[in-house]
């Protein structure tokens, strides 16, 4: 897996929507970013400038919101997963 480093998160995006609120099927030409998705791995936290580091308030295993197009999608280990600094995080969903 993949560790991130200073304040940066790797997320698995969870599938767009596959179909409308009123029931049409999306080609897939026609569905949005997905912008929810699962934590995997969380790198220790920012540095500020006296050189102590911020918690992350993010864990492995919480579901996020982030940016439409905030962070780098890559592959690893055939997986596609997204590098997000924690500022593009925009909330946890909770249950």
């Amino acid at each position: 897996m993949l560790k991130p480093l200073g304040d940066r998160v790797v997320v698995k995006a969870l599938d767009a929507e596959t179909t409308s609120p009123g029931g049409i099927v999306l080609p897939d030409t026609a569905k949005e970013r997905p912008q929810t998705g699962e934590v995997l791995a969380v790198g220790p936290g920012k540095t500020l400038d006296n050189g102590t580091i911020a918690a992350m308030e993010i864990n492995v295993g919480d579901k996020v919101v982030y940016s439409k197009y905030g962070g780098t999608e890559i592959k690893v280990g055939g997986e596609e997963v997204i590098i997000l600094r924690a500022d593009d995080i925009l909330g946890v969903v909770e249950n």
